[in-house]
């Protein structure tokens, strides 16, 4: 009989420690060691190991194939991963809970379900009957879509193999076990080895697999960080309580580009592609108000137009406050450095709150310009023209530096029906074609303020 070693593991990294830990000395997490118990393994020598069954070949003999991807019926969401689901892929969704996860893969499903046949979804933390309570919602009802409530990886592996369909869901994967490891389910053994063999599974028989994944309260996928690793695709559902859009980011894509986005409405009727999301955040935008702007944000491949809003006031307190939505916080305090010290503008006694509308995030550097036009509108209170959208990324000298992709940029400003655009002069020298609207090239940030607000 082997023997049953007892062992204490981290929650978040793995990290492995013979006793219980407070803090883990790896990631720094307080409080994530777990008692596991596994069995001993026993080696193999050598001279017992037997060649598998592939065998080593020259890069030039192998033949190059595209790979085959079958579309969802989702734009959004195939333009997330690339133009669609590809054969044999293993794909991970996380998000908060009650974001969306369990309704996007059940649409999904039944886009796959009505071009490609019979579809399995496993889910483990609700049964059949509250699956069907949501379709009825989504007017989902598709004798193609086989539902089944199971957490055994080893029941969940024979159903799939005897249904043979062609798309896999596995909600979650923190509810999942394998019998032959005796740690609790969402363990990180737990959840490193039936990810694992849900990949295996995909590999052999070409059927793609979506797994949900729990995330922590920092908004990271709960589990190892192997997790994401051995996935092909990692994507994130984003969206902000007080409003009805979310985000669908690609983190991670082997078969396309990362940082993409999609955006739907979440409706009683489930979600709903915006095709169009630059006019959606820009529907309600105040015209001539003091501390509002307009970027060219880049998702991705996606050119997005989102409005920047400052408020400046006199602080009632001893230390002024900052606040950033939406953006880096670091950042906003910085550009509030450049405009004190290249500028001359006195924002030490203010109060300063920069907010991206519509609960998007936006991490590049390019909204540069348009946050220190926010705040300086906001101080002068005079307002930006409403015609007007602006680029770049600001140094700590006070130069604006070019950014990728203007040309992009500059026509979905155009498509939208802006007149002016001011960008980096680094760009502006480059560009070629006639995108619409009228360019205007700024070299250092007290020469792009003495243009907007001449």
């Amino acid at each position: 009989m082997p023997k049953i070693k007892t062992i204490y593991q981290c929650q978040t990294c793995g990290y492995v420690s013979p006793k219980w830990l407070g803090r883990c000395p790896d990631c720094g997490e307080w409080n994530g060691f777990v008692e596991e118990r596994k069995g001993a393994v026993t080696r193999q020598s050598s001279r017992d190991i037997h060649p598998g069954k592939s065998t080593p070949r020259p890069l030039s003999a192998i033949a190059s194939g595209y790979e085959q991807r079958a579309s969802t019926g989702i734009k959004e969401l195939d333009r997330v991963l690339g133009g669609g689901v590809v054969s044999g892929s293993v794909i991970l969704i996380g998000g908060d809970p009650g974001i969306g996860k369990s309704t996007l893969l059940l649409q999904t499903l039944f886009g796959l379900s009505k071009q490609y046949g019979p579809v399995l979804y496993v889910s483990g933390e609700e049964s059949p009957e509250q699956i069907k309570i949501r379709s009825e919602r989504l007017s989902i009802n598709s004798g193609d879509i086989i539902l089944i409530s199971e957490t055994s990886l080893e029941s969940i592996m024979h159903h799939a193999t005897k249904v043979v369909p062609k798309a896999l869901v596995v909600d979650s994967i923190q509810t999942v076990y394998t019998e032959e490891l005796v740690s609790a389910p969402g363990s990180v053994s737990q959840v490193r080895d039936c990810a694992s063999k849900l990949m295996l599974f995909a590999k052999r028989s070409d059927i793609p697999v979506f797994i949900v994944g729990h995330v922590t309260k920092e908004g990271a996928i709960a589990g190892p960080r192997v997790l994401e690793h051995i996935v092909d695709t990692v994507l994130y559902f984003e969206g902000d309580g007080g409003h009805s859009y979310r985000i669908l980011r690609t983190v991670k894509n082997r078969f396309g580009s990362t940082n993409e986005i999609g955006v739907f409405e979440m409706s009683d009727a489930g979600l709903i592609e915006v095709e169009n999301p630059s006019r959606l955040f820009l529907y309600e935008r105040p015209v001539n108000v003091s501390g509002s702007t307009v970027v060219a944000s880049l998702e991705g491949t996606r050119p997005l137009m989102v409005e920047i809003q400052s408020l400046v006031s006199h602080s009632t307190f001893g230390m002024p406050r900052r606040t950033a939505m939406g953006v880096d916080f670091n950042r906003v305090n910085l550009l509030v450095a450049v405009l004190e010290k290249r500028v001359g503008l006195h924002l030490g006694g203010m109060d300063i709150f920069v907010n991206i509308v519509g609960g998007l995030r936006i991490s590049e550097p390019a909204v540069d310009l348009g946050i220190i036009t926010a705040i300086t509108s906001s101080l002068r209170d005079i307002p930006v023209g409403p015609n007007v959208f602006m680029f770049g990324e600001v140094g700590l000298s006070g130069e604006v530096r070019a950014v990728t992709q203007a040309e992009a940029r500059l026509k979905e400003g155009a498509a939208i029906g802006f007149k002016r655009a001011l960008l980096p002069s680094g760009n502006a020298e480059k560009i070629k074609s006639n995108c619409g609207v009228e360019i205007t090239g700024v070299k250092t940030v007290e020469e792009f303020l003495e243009i907007i607000f001449h």
